[in-house]
């Protein structure tokens, strides 16, 4: 039987394994960037302008390793400081992460080969919105001492954060059946990622929100 100890970091690690695909997919655009792979249509708008992209990657990385050891209830009481240092550092961070994505959202061309349409621009704006005004409404409740509505805040914006890993999965029936592709599934396998997410979020505030029955 797990001890208490292991059982609490389940959540992290699991949290860090959902982060490792797009961490490492990361990685790897860092690696074309900074060693000068041939551009083409797809990646040709990251070389034009690598600054926010280098931004949102490695925000991303730091946000989704960071906040993942956040969720550690042992973590959280016995290294009061570090966790402390951490929130410091991840509210900094994940704006970057959400106004990198805002940018590359409204400046960049779109990824017409990806199938990158309308809709999905809009809800990748309203993203980038929700996870900026939960990390600053984090950082306002913090400051207030209100700790349960900072969070709250922080899990949403980690959620929102984390969107990318839980989209690895949403993808699978487009790469099973590749017939699927439109603008209009993609739209729907990208937004499923957040919505995933936020809803997985609000069932554990609402849970604990209720209580033990």
């Amino acid at each position: 039987m797990l001890t208490q100890t292991k059982a609490d970091w389940l959540i992290p690690v699991g949290l860090l394994t959902l982060s490792f695909i797009p961490i490492s997919a990361g990685i790897f655009r860092l690696v074309q960037l900074g060693f000068g792979a041939a551009i083409t249509e797809e990646n040709a708008r990251f070389f034009a302008a690598p600054l926010p992209v280098v931004l949102h990657i490695v925000g991303s990385c730091l946000f989704c390793t960071l906040g993942a050891v956040q969720f550690s209830c042992v973590f959280r009481r016995e290294q009061l400081n570090l966790h402390r240092l951490f929130g410091r550092l991840l509210i900094p961070i994940g704006l970057a992460v959400s106004i990198s994505g805002l940018w590359m959202t409204l400046y960049y061309p779109r990824a017409t080969l990806n199938y990158d349409g309308p809709v999905l621009h809009v809800v990748r704006i309203l993203v980038g919105l929700g996870m900026s005004l939960s990390l600053l409404l984090g950082l306002l409740a913090v400051r207030r001492q209100k700790i349960t509505h900072h969070r709250a805040w922080m899990m949403r914006a980690y959620a929102l954060g984390l969107g990318a890993g839980t989209q690895v999965f949403t993808h699978i029936p487009l790469f099973v059946f590749p017939s699927l592709w439109s603008e209009t599934s993609r739209a729907i396998c990208m937004a499923a990622g957040w919505s995933i997410n936020i809803a997985v979020v609000e069932w554990i505030l609402m849970r604990n929100w209720r209580g033990p029955h």
